[in-house]
């Protein structure tokens, strides 16, 4: 493997850490603060989306120039279906992406674990999920207001296609330069406000991934749709751009 892959893969890796520790981590942490029984602060459902923004904002205007910054499976297979990523790259970048998160989830869960009485299954622990929660069952794997799998399955699909584009768009060679990251952070914000209550927001397997593994049961039984959702909406959103949006240079001769 060359320094240069090396190096991308890295940074790959950080990003989806600092993706995964800031967005899933405000979940877990910071959107409601409990003393007891008692609700003394948090950020909620707007500052966890806000969470996920600012981590892509910031680890994009870092990392874009080593390795692309995309830190989420369905963007890398998205840009490779708008012809704008190799194929042979995908599955490293599949691999660091997944490890980022992986390695995320831990600090996380260690993190958390240093409030008594703390539990992965019982908190949800920020997986993503759908349909309603039976009564006395964990909450780690359920949609968080109760929807079903065909409004998870919209959701997803439709969210991440919209996501690959923005991407497409704002760094296509003919977009305003600068502020792509700016845009693509509020994006993910913007979806965030819409999915927290469908499905906790996926769009991004290796977010998905990596908390489910910490809490199991229903959490990983649904993990499926969260790996399969956003690489089809990701694949979408590439295609459409690619074949239907780009302004293709003129063919001289």
């Amino acid at each position: 493997m060359s320094s240069s892959m090396t190096k991308r893969l890295v940074a790959e890796f950080i990003g989806t850490f600092w993706l995964v520790f800031g967005g899933t981590g405000t979940a877990v942490l910071a959107a409601s603060v409990m003393s007891g029984d008692k609700l003394i602060g948090g950020v909620g459902w707007l500052g966890v989306a806000l969470a996920f923004g600012l981590t892509v904002v910031t680890g994009a205007y870092a990392m874009a120039h080593i390795s692309g910054a995309h830190f989420n499976p369905a963007i890398t297979l998205g840009l490779f279906m708008g012809k704008r990523f190799p194929a042979k790259d995908i599955v490293p970048y599949w691999v660091a992406q997944v490890a980022g998160g992986i390695a995320a989830s831990a600090v996380v869960f260690a993190i958390a674990s240093g409030k008594d009485g703390f539990s992965a299954k019982a908190s949800g622990f920020a997986t993503n999920g759908f349909g309603s929660q039976p009564a006395g069952a964990m909450p780690g794997g359920y949609s968080p207001a109760g929807y079903s799998l065909v409004a998870a399955i919209i959701a997803e699909i439709v969210l991440t296609a919209i996501f690959v584009l923005v991407i497409h768009g704002v760094t296509d060679k003919k977009a305003s330069a600068g502020l792509a990251a700016l845009a693509i952070g509020l994006t993910l914000t913007l979806i965030h406000l819409i999915s927290i209550p469908v499905t906790n927001t996926s769009v991004n397997p290796a977010r998905s991934i990596a908390p489910a593994l910490f809490v199991g049961g229903t959490a990983l039984s649904h993990l499926w749709a969260f790996i399969v959702l956003p690489l089809v909406g990701g694949a979408i959103g590439g295609l459409v751009y690619r074949y239907v949006l780009e302004e293709r240079d003129a063919e001289i001769g």
